[in-house]
């Protein structure tokens, strides 16, 4: 029987080809590929004939998969109630963010609650030695937890360990770009190694029925590295995020197939590791002053955002600066909300309110590292930038949320009861709102004075934003 051709495929996408070129046809990387056995040619390949599977209808008896619980309540929220038995879970996040760190509180506390709690979590790094685990377990206090420890990358050994009865029930793979198979020539962190890798451990773990962590590194990009099919054949992802110069750690989940998507869970990086934040929006507004502006009085360019980060009303503070440009085009710095977004909010104000924002340098920030996805964060942006333009303070007890429209137009967005819920609990008196259902009995029943807001132009009256005349002329007598 004549023996398969070789095939070449690409470290960067993943891509296959029949010879050997420069450059991959897929995504244009030069000297990406490397050689590859076929599947039939590996030990144990694919059979040439098989077995007819059973088909069922969609109607029929389903049992909910049982969940494992780690105690820590923020992980817990975010994969949906716990650790489902079976399931595959990825986590992504930049390096020294605190993956591992994580990882190993939650191995450490299903082993302590797990009934068979000598062998009911392993921790398998192919990056550390066992003496450093040691040490950060030392460090966080859960040393004497009956975590199962191992330092190896082969794929086969690891494979051989955990196909056992009575294996552990939660297993960490730290990382899966370090694992390798020896049937494949490629280096480990390659394309196909982390592919090969990955799918025989979770075809281990679904017939095992154990929890699969793997832990992945992120390209300078912020994706998880390795080909995209990594983050399809798992059934969670998680991406750790978090500022450096900032305490706060954002997990968020972007894929679960047994949760809500957009959810996030709040840690806060101590020495004693990361301690849950039951209550993220006190911790965000918790540095900002009313009067930190001058004279002791509210200060301009600031504006609350009631936003929601999956089921989970969140409050920040929107921060901004308007200052006039110096020789060249006009800079726009943001940190934590699209930059895009912000140019199309200064056309909107620029062309349908006659404010002067083109020309001028504008510098956006979301306090507390927080990174704001949701288009309702568009009104507290302009409101924001309005009041640094004229300098006039948002009232300090009011929050701001709404979605804008090219037309100026100010249009609802989802979740209104529960951000005004979270506003009212937190002390705040007013809300800025778009026009929504149920506008009369709402005060009465949340304890907030609700101003609906249909077109910028009422933001930019209410405020008292100075006309594109009287800006410009300001600006003249500066110069």
């Amino acid at each position: 029987m004549a023996r398969s051709q070789l095939r070449y495929a690409c470290q960067t996408c993943g891509a296959l080809h029949a010879k050997w070129t420069g450059r991959c046809d897929g995504c244009g990387a030069w000297n990406s590929l490397s050689e590859e056995l076929p599947r039939d040619d590996l030990p144990g390949g694919a059979r040439l004939g098989g077995r007819p599977i059973d088909f069922v209808g969609l109607a029929g008896p389903s049992l909910l998969p049982p969940r494992r619980c780690t105690g820590i309540a923020e992980l817990d929220r975010v994969c949906g109630g716990g650790f489902v038995a079976g399931s595959a879970i990825l986590v992504g996040g930049d390096p020294g963010i605190g993956k591992s760190t994580l990882l190993l509180q939650a191995a450490a506390a299903i082993a302590a609650a797990g009934p068979n709690a000598a062998a009911s979590a392993a921790y398998i790094t192919g990056e550390e030695a066992i003496d450093q685990i040691r040490l950060r377990a030392d460090r966080l206090g859960i040393s004497a937890s009956p975590v199962l420890l191992a330092g190896s990358g082969d794929v086969r050994d690891i494979l051989a360990s955990l196909d056992r009865v009575g294996g552990p029930d939660f297993v960490v793979v730290d990382s899966i770009q370090t694992m390798y198979l020896d049937t494949l020539d490629s280096a480990p962190g390659s394309v196909s190694q982390v592919r090969g890798a990955a799918q025989e451990l979770i075809r281990l773990a679904k017939r095992r029925g154990f929890v699969l962590v793997l832990v992945g590194h992120v390209t300078k990009e912020g994706a998880i590295a390795g080909p995209m099919v990594l983050e399809h054949m798992v059934d969670t992802v998680l991406y750790f995020e978090g500022e450096r110069g900032h305490q706060f750690r954002i997990l968020r989940a972007v894929k679960n197939r047994f949760g809500a998507t957009d959810e996030i869970g709040v840690f806060e990086m101590s020495d004693r590791g990361l301690v849950e934040v039951p209550n993220p929006s006190a911790l965000f507004l918790a540095g900002r002053s009313a009067g930190g502006g001058p004279g002791g009085g509210p200060v301009s360019g600031s504006a609350v955002f009631a936003g929601i980060e999956g089921t989970r009303p969140v409050l920040v503070e929107v921060q901004a600066l308007v200052a006039p440009a110096a020789l060249g085009p006009p800079r726009r710095a943001v940190v934590g909300w699209d930059g895009a977004r912000l140019a199309m909010i200064v056309a909107v104000l620029d062309a349908r309110c006659g404010l002067s924002l083109g020309a001028s340098d504008i510098y956006l920030n979301i306090a507390g590292g927080l990174r704001i996805v949701e288009p309702g964060a568009d009104l507290a942006v302009a409101a924001a930038l309005v009041s640094a333009l004229g300098e006039t303070p948002v009232p300090a007890d009011t929050v701001v949320f709404g979605e804008i429209a090219l037309s100026g137009e100010v249009r609802p967005v989802g979740h209104r009861e529960a951000r005004l819920k979270e506003s009212a609990k937190l002390g705040f008196a007013a809300a800025w709102t778009p026009n929504g259902r149920g506008g009369r009995g709402e005060p009465a029943q949340i304890g907030l004075e609700i101003a609906t807001i249909g077109h910028l132009s009422e933001l930019t009256a209410r405020l008292g934003a100075p006309s594109r005349r009287l800006r410009r002329g300001r600006i003249g007598v500066a110069q």
